[in-house]
């Protein structure tokens, strides 16, 4: 894991902070320049979102750990370690949240950021364990896997989310089933609009001067001024 600590966090203080984990956090991956964002966007003149502290989750295997069985047996034989991201979501909700919750002093806001088979992962567990966040930031998710599965499953029941979903200008995905990234991202959002939960919000965001490896540090910070408070500048 990397950590970020917002400016005066002080662990002897009362103040709780909220939470951000990011999939692919390690310091050579996205944890540098997406604390650089969190850092920016709660400076007192900027105050787009309340100081927060950001839990990088470094990669160990990404096709492990990001996804469910697939039945496409080409996959299963190409990427022949897929497939548990149950026991991911399993770690991150009975080990890493406690952990965090008990080391720092936060509240009750979580987020989860996470970019192509880490916006699967996400999208799994906005579908399957809803309550384990309350804000998800879902960009260029792969959900091509098992060719698009997971958009004809149901979503548990969920309120009081705010769910924010990019893609950019990202073309066919790589299955033997064409698939358009983009699509599949319009479709997801869609399928959440069309729940009509309460209280929760759906953005989404559609890059097209961005592209599957230069998507990501702007549309976390488009996600931070959809998703957050709304500035107060004088």
């Amino acid at each position: 894991m990397n950590i970020y600590l917002p400016e005066g966090y002080n662990p002897q203080d009362t103040v709780k902070y909220p939470v951000i984990y990011l999939l692919d956090g390690s310091a050579d991956e996205d944890f540098i320049h997406i604390a650089g964002l969190v850092q920016f966007n709660s400076f007192e003149w900027v105050n787009y979102i309340p100081k927060s502290i950001v839990v990088g989750i470094a990669t160990v295997d990404r096709r492990r750990d990001f996804t469910f069985p697939t039945t496409i047996e080409a996959d299963k034989k190409a990427y022949p370690t897929t497939g548990h991201s149950n026991s991911f979501i399993a770690f991150i909700e009975k080990e890493l949240q406690p952990y965090i919750q008990s080391k720092y002093r936060t509240n009750q806001t979580k987020t989860i950021i996470g970019q192509s088979l880490g916006g699967l992962l996400v999208t799994e567990i906005l579908f399957n364990k809803p309550k384990l966040f309350n804000k998800y930031i879902i960009i260029s998710p792969s959900l091509w896997w098992d060719n698009g599965s997971l958009l004809n499953q149901s979503i548990a029941n969920f309120e009081r989310t705010d769910i924010y979903i990019a893609v950019g200008k990202e073309g066919l995905t790589p299955t033997a089933v064409p698939r358009v990234m983009e699509v599949d991202a319009n479709v997801l959002a869609d399928k959440i609009k069309n729940l009509n939960r309460k209280n929760v919000t759906v953005h989404f965001d559609y890059l097209p001067l961005e592209n599957h490896a230069t998507i990501m540090h702007q549309a976390v910070s488009n996600a931070f001024r959809h998703i957050y408070l709304k500035p107060q500048i004088e």
